[in-house]
């Protein structure tokens, strides 16, 4: 049966609300999202670009039912069931998604990320794994691409088990298959560190320019430290939503820094009036349309650009979490993102970038002392209640229980620690990197650059 067809004006449409989207104005493209929406029905494809869209915008409800839509039109199709299994991971409907991906499996068993997902929906047991079929895919799979993410899904399996000496030898493998296909060198990230401790310095900070109003909360750090975690308790605030991972301030900050190289971009941002960028960001903020009185702007890598934060925001409120460091390189280095963090696959790169990044967090809580509040993730899984009090009172908010039950929420979440989030807090990972004997190189590069560890 041919699939019914959207008018010719679709491809318009949803390329005017994806730049409506791009421009930080979410209110105008989730309305043009959603009138495309009433549009769509009958075309898999269509259905399946729109879904995309809509869960850039944050709206994983609605993508998770345009893209059941699709797979019920296309049947037994292995991308447009893909496509579902994700959406149904990021709105906490795991059991489902395992289902969903034993199908996808079956139809192609070659694709690497379906028996990566799978992989990360469950605790593997010895009666319940899938070690054999993951060694056996990985033997047909040669050096191929899909065999990366099959051998990250090879090591959490047996890591599972407690066989901690092969599981680190699969992730090495994987890790280094990974890191060659990158043209990454952490030289560039740590000059560019460098760059922004010098630029951004005391004259500046003090120079007497006034930022804006507003009182966002912004959570930051490396990832895998509990940034997630700390934005789901957060989140569980009656007074507070999440906006989750965004570009926001970044893309605020290159707008008003405007054109010209990207050499010279740290000090055309340091040349942004504070009052203008804080308002930009603010603005950008509004086009969310989120209920709330307060805003969390969950993104991991505003470490970097924390200086014209605290500037351009003297309301804002920052959390920053804080890891062991070998546990935190460990919990990186087994985690295969999607996109970004390229240092994370080798483990000389993860120790030198950490260690840029120590720094860099010692630079700004010298220029902005008392406005940085740091959460460790041991101290929050020790003392779930105190440090929950703790961080809700460092952002100006009242205890609440809800707060204690994070795990307990519908709100969609699509980052790697989307599985993690919805089971109640434990310590089970503190300490996981201190096993390691494979970890040692690792331990050597933070020891040479002065990281205490």
């Amino acid at each position: 049966m041919e699939a019914a067809r959207v008018d010719q004006g679709f491809d318009a449409r949803l390329r005017s609300a994806a730049q409506a989207f791009a421009e930080g104005r979410r209110g105008e493209a989730r309305a043009g999202a959603l009138e495309l929406s009433r549009q769509v029905v009958g075309d898999p494809l269509a259905l399946q670009r729109l879904a995309e869209l809509l869960s850039h915008i944050g709206d994983h409800d609605l993508a998770l039912a345009l893209y059941r839509q699709a797979a019920a039109l296309v049947g037994e199709d292995s991308r447009a069931l893909y496509n579902l299994s994700a959406a149904l991971i990021a709105t906490g409907r795991h059991d489902e998604a395992r289902r969903v991906l034993d199908r996808v499996i079956a139809l192609d068993p070659t694709d690497g990320d379906a028996w990566h997902n799978r992989a990360t929906l469950r605790t593997a047991t010895e009666d319940d794994n899938d070690i054999e079929a993951l060694a056996a895919a990985l033997e047909r799979m040669g050096q191929g691409p899909a065999a990366i993410p099959l051998g990250f899904a090879l090591a959490k399996e047996l890591e599972d088990l407690g066989r901690h000496g092969e599981a680190f030898a699969a992730l090495s493998t994987a890790a280094g298959r990974r890191r060659a296909r990158l043209s990454y060198r952490v030289e560039t990230d740590l000059a560019m560190m460098d760059q922004l401790a010098a630029v951004f310095d005391r004259a500046w900070a003090e120079d007497g320019c006034q930022g804006a109003p507003g009182e966002p909360i912004l959570v930051l750090g490396l990832p895998r430290t509990g940034s997630t975690l700390t934005d789901r308790i957060l989140a569980a605030h009656s007074q507070v939503d999440s906006l989750g991972e965004i570009p926001d301030f970044a893309l605020a900050m290159m707008r008003l820094a405007g054109e010209g190289p990207r050499e010279t971009l740290v000090q055309r941002a340091a040349a942004i009036d504070p009052a203008a960028l804080g308002a930009a960001y603010q603005d950008r903020l509004a086009g969310y349309e989120a209920a709330g009185p307060r805003l969390v702007d969950k993104t991991p890598s505003n470490f970097l650009n924390l200086g014209l934060i605290l500037k351009s925001l003297p309301g804002a409120k920052v959390v920053h979490l804080r890891r062991d460091p070998v546990d935190a390189c460990y919990a990186i280095y087994k985690t295969l993102f999607r996109m970004g963090y390229p240092y994370s696959y080798d483990l000389e790169d993860l120790g030198r970038y950490y260690a840029g990044y120590h720094r860099l967090m010692a630079h700004w809580r010298a220029l902005f002392p008392g406005r940085i509040l740091d959460v460790a993730y041991e101290d929050l899984t020790a003392d779930q209640e105190g440090q929950t009090r703790r961080l809700l009172a460092g952002c100006g908010l009242t205890f609440e229980p809800a707060c204690l039950d994070f795990h307990r929420a519908a709100a969609p979440a699509a980052t790697a620690s989307a599985v993690q989030v919805r089971q109640p807090l434990h310590s089970r990972s503190v300490g996981a990197g201190r096993r390691l004997a494979g970890l040692e190189p690792l331990r050597a590069v933070l020891n040479r650059e002065g990281v205490p560890c």
